[in-house]
């Protein structure tokens, strides 16, 4: 069986030659028919390469070795024939061109190879139509290679777009007018069920059906935004609010830059984000700021407020005891020698009078720095304190310091010290209460405050309360130092309040609590 010499084809489907080179495949029992078929080829300015097949097994070897341009076949040959040639190809999913060349066929049998897959039907005897045949199946060959290279090309890009739109986290969508004149999407990406609670299938389409979603509030600034960038195609960039069916409410931003269709048509095409979640961190925010300016405006207040009812303590109380013993010595100084009895009477009232001047500077010196706090420790403060409480308002103090020894950070004992102080003023207050339990102890590496009173309680809307001033400066007095603040009803009626904080909170479990001085 004479062949050409073996040639390195590439892995690419067959195309129309530009060199005048082919690689030709003869099912043909008959060599001087191959000579002829290769006479016409090299006439028409062709260098072929070939080889000569006349059964299944030699055309399936050669099929395996090499690649080929194009298939002739002759009708019959002995123990093989073209429909058994063709079946093999088509089973090997091969797109070669396969024209019959036979001397003798009949019109019934032609018709049938050409149904059964084969590309032409040409008579030994008439071969001038052999080289227009075979040029044009081979055109044909390259331009199914072309589409099916295009098609794969779409696939892998649109296989890309898809991996990317399905993994992002906004919603790739398509936008466009509908007839009734809505906004309608045309393509969603997978992420529109996360956001919207649908597939995204359910949502496509030109009703604009999902505006209706838009709370009415909202919908005349998406309506406006989206016909000036129609007018001026620029960038739709708007935020707003969707009530979904379920009744969840989110808010959306969605960003899209237009362009004019094929027909003329705006055609939108962006991402569209959820941002219910930022938009609640920066309410927050903003109610946060709001609350520290007000707590600030408060803190000052408190602070001249204070200085107010020292100014009065010191001018009434310790000026007032000075001018009434001026004028005591003033009487005592005229009575000395006329009458000793009311002399030594008002002596003893000028006594009483710098007892209570001492009393009075005491107090205010206590209140303005507690000297006791440092001198003998937290227990001792609150003893004092308690003490000084039950004897200004007559409410019972019952005072319980299991470990007297507790020796807990200064500025963790001055802030437990301060929050007794306001604890007990909004007991007199504000509580009604008749007798307050306090007990101090240590747990574990923690300093541990519980105050309780029998008063009237606190109520839940108490502590949700703009202005709850008292309470939100207790727990950032708490945070500041690592601790907490834990409120609680006391059966039947009164209110727990209990500090924990670490004893030495620079030392404590948690790093991101830091020591920091807080001013009394």
């Amino acid at each position: 069986m004479p062949t050409a010499t073996k040639v390195d084809v590439p892995s690419r489907a067959p195309e129309a030659p530009s060199c005048k080179t082919l690689r030709l495949m003869f099912i043909e029992d008959s060599e001087n028919d191959v000579l002829l078929l290769l006479h016409h080829f090299r006439k028409a300015g062709y260098n072929p390469t070939y080889c000569q097949v006349t059964s299944e097994e030699e055309m399936r070897a050669a099929l395996r070795d090499e690649r080929w341009d194009l298939i002739l076949c002759d009708h019959n040959l002995p123990g093989f024939s073209a429909r058994g040639a063709l079946r093999l190809t088509q089973k090997l999913a091969l797109d070669v061109p396969f024209i019959i060349v036979s001397g003798v066929m009949q019109e019934d049998e032609a018709i049938a190879a050409m149904r059964a897959g084969a590309h032409d039907y040409l008579s030994k005897n008439k071969l001038d139509r052999l080289i227009p045949a075979v040029e044009r199946e081979l055109r044909e060959v390259a331009n199914r290679h072309e589409k099916r290279l295009a098609e794969l090309t779409l696939r892998r890009s649109e296989a890309r777009l898809r991996a990317l739109t399905d993994n992002i986290p906004g919603v790739v969508f398509q936008m466009g007018y509908s007839a009734n004149g809505t906004l309608g999407f045309q393509y969603l990406s997978e992420a529109a069920a996360m956001l919207f609670g649908a597939p995204a299938e359910e949502l496509i389409g030109g009703s604009g059906g999902w505006m209706t979603w838009l709370l009415d509030e909202d919908l005349p600034g998406f309506v406006k935004a989206a016909a000036d960038s129609a007018l001026s195609l620029a960038t739709l960039n708007w935020e707003g609010r969707i009530q979904l069916p379920s009744g969840e409410q989110k808010w959306i931003n969605l960003r899209s830059s237009p362009r004019l269709s094929d027909s003329g048509e705006v055609v939108w095409e962006g991402v569209m984000w959820n941002i219910t979640h930022s938009k609640h961190v920066e309410a927050d925010l903003r109610e946060s700021r709001s609350q520290l300016a007000a707590l600030s405006n408060h803190l000052q207040r408190i602070k001249e407020d204070e200085r107010e009812r020292i100014a009065r303590d010191v001018h009434d109380v310790l000026g007032g005891t000075l001018v009434a013993m001026k004028f005591e010595m003033s009487l005592l100084e005229s009575k000395l020698e006329t009458q000793p009895a009311q002399a030594r009477e008002r002596a003893r009232n000028v006594g009483r009078m710098v007892d209570d001047a001492i009393a009075t500077v005491g107090r205010v010196t206590r209140e303005l720095r507690p000297g006791i706090l440092k001198d003998f420790g937290l227990a001792a403060a609150i003893e004092s304190q308690g003490e000084d409480f039950a004897q200004r308002t007559g409410i019972t103090c019952n005072i319980l310091c299991t470990d007297h020894d507790l020796d807990p950070d200064y500025d963790t004992a001055l802030a437990f010290f301060r929050i007794f102080q306001e604890a007990l003023t909004n007991v007199s207050k504000h509580a009604r209460g008749s007798q307050v339990d306090i007990r101090l102890m240590q747990e574990g590496d923690e300093a541990v405050l519980e105050i309780t009173d029998d008063g009237c309680g606190l109520a839940a809307a108490d502590l949700q309360k703009p202005r709850s001033f008292g309470l939100r400066g207790i727990r950032e007095r708490m945070s500041s130092l690592g601790g907490t603040l834990e409120l609680s009803p006391v059966e039947p009626h009164g209110t727990r309040l209990v500090l924990r904080a670490p004893l030495r909170p620079g030392h404590a479990e948690d790093p991101q609590h830091t020591t920091r001085s807080t001013p009394a």
